[in-house]
């Protein structure tokens, strides 16, 4: 019993002090006198504003607190909203109108489907078909949810994907014979799932809204229109390099305890057949799903689609659940709130930083470092800045802020501007370090199975391999596949 008691002590001694610290970085940079501004290779000054210096300020806090989970990471979220108010950062119709961003109704409708799919039996199908195939041998397990994962990326968002392959990951989980209890085989499943969804997301642009925006954007900039499949060609070998080099790094870090799982295909085949005929809740869920997705990809080739939003589109789904009675009032009570108030108070930081300028201060403060490097060294500061900044705010926003000081010092270091835009879109879809970066880890989260302490650890190897591919696909892969990477200096 005094046992008990004083492990709980010692916890709640390392929450209180994690706890403070993050108070105190805050009170830090809030109280702090005015500091210096960010000067671009133009001359162009940029002030950090006493609201933007408040947005840092609440950006330490938060990070803080969600990587030593002082509170519910989803209490961190509304945090974020408080001290925005409290300390006149934003307004409160702003700061909060942010909690209901579409991407977080986009969000929450992609988790309404992992909960149909659950509800109605289609993950188990799906979980058994998969254990038939992939047999019993857990790092063929690995290797088979891994790429199952990736090849869904490639045609609906990562964030959808990752709802509809997180049951089936329970479903096989409970078949490991461990129960509840956390395993290596567990944090390698769930954890290896956020990552591989993000790897798997840069090959198209069905992946994730992130890619049509920088495409957009750096069509404005440079004047250079990139086509779906130009991206594909690019992308496709990173982003599945990555999914096999995840795949090895948690056969080496997180080698599952046991080798194989004695008899399993046999049991999947049982219990798959045990289940009969695919019933009419099955039927409908697994129609207005694959209506649904093909209408959002559809979107990148149809004008017409493109100008509705992918939101209003996946939310349909979420109404159609209940028009056709397969979800009920009950069903409402088991959406993970945590992860969705998670996510609200992910774009509201991500907005904050964003409109008090406090995040192209930080950008330009970073790039202009840099800019009487090497070619090679400056490509790799900008990639390095992209993957931190979309562990906290939203990828697109990472890449608009940093992009524009990018392509303007480019030119002086004799850098195309291709080469610009790929790095920074592959390290934008892969924030292995907080669950904010991207949903599927917040999905992954939600089983339990890891800390978000865990999920940093592991994010800090994952990411630095990640670096070592961007650095290899610059100075290598890309040159080899024709792509422009140096032009004569201005």
């Amino acid at each position: 019993m005094e046992t008990a008691q004083a492990t709980t002590s010692a916890f709640d001694w390392k929450r209180l002090v994690f706890m403070f610290t993050g108070i105190l970085l805050f009170t830090i940079v809030y109280s702090s006198s005015p500091w210096p501004d960010a000067i671009d290779p133009m001359g162009e000054h940029f002030v950090l504003s006493k609201e933007a210096k408040g947005a840092i300020a609440v950006f330490l806090l938060a990070g803080t607190w969600w990587v030593f989970e002082v509170v519910p990471i989803g209490i961190t979220s509304l945090m974020i909203g408080i001290l925005q108010v409290m300390f006149f950062i934003r307004p409160a119709k702003v700061a909060f109108k942010d909690f209901m961003d579409p991407s977080v109704l986009f969000i929450f409708a992609s988790i309404m489907i992992g909960l149909v799919f659950t509800k109605t039996g289609l993950t188990k199908r799906l979980a058994y078909k998969m254990l038939d195939i992939v047999g019993e041998r857990t790092s063929m397990i690995y290797l088979g949810v891994f790429v199952v994962t990736g090849l869904l990326t490639h045609i609906m968002a990562h964030t959808a994907v990752a709802a509809t392959i997180y049951p089936l990951l329970i479903a096989i989980y409970a078949l490991y014979g461990e129960g509840d209890k956390p395993t290596k085989f567990g944090k390698g499943l769930f954890i290896g799932m956020a990552y591989v969804a993000g790897a798997g997301s840069i090959v198209t642009l069905l992946g994730a809204a992130r890619g049509a925006v920088a495409l957009g954007f750096y069509k404005e900039i440079v004047n250079v229109d990139i086509g779906f499949f130009e991206l594909s060609y690019y992308m496709a070998p990173i982003g599945w390099l990555m999914i096999f080099l995840l795949w090895g790094f948690f056969m080496i870090f997180m080698k599952p305890e046991k080798d194989r799982i004695p008899g399993l295909r046999k049991k999947a085949r049982e219990l798959n057949a045990k289940m009969g005929r695919l019933t009419r809740d099955e039927i409908m869920a697994a129609l207005i799903v694959i209506i649904v997705i093909i209408i959002m990809s559809l979107r990148s080739f149809i004008p017409a689609l493109g100008a509705i939003d992918k939101t209003a589109i996946i939310l349909c789904s979420s109404v159609l659940f209940f028009v056709f009675k397969i979800l009920g009032i009950k069903d409402l009570e088991d959406i993970p709130w945590n992860i969705i108030l998670l996510f609200a108070g992910a774009m509201s930081i991500g907005f904050c930083l964003w409109e008090t300028g406090a995040a192209k201060w930080m950008a330009v403060n970073w790039l202009v470092m840099f800019q009487e490097a090497h070619w090679f060294v400056f490509v790799m500061s900008i990639a390095f800045f992209v993957m931190m900044m979309t562990n906290f705010i939203m990828n697109v926003a990472a890449i608009a802020i940093s992009l524009p000081v990018a392509l303007v010092i480019a030119p002086y270091l004799g850098v195309s501007p291709e080469v610009i835009l790929y790095a920074s879109l592959v390290v934008a879809g892969m924030p292995f370090l907080l669950l904010v970066g991207a949903a599927p880890n917040a999905i992954a989260y939600d089983s339990g199975k890891f800390t978000t302490g865990e999920f940093f650890k592991w994010g800090v190897p994952t990411s630095i391999i990640l670096m070592i591919v961007v650095g290899f696909a610059c100075l290598v892969l890309w040159p080899l596949m024709g792509m422009p990477i140096t032009i004569a200096s201005g």
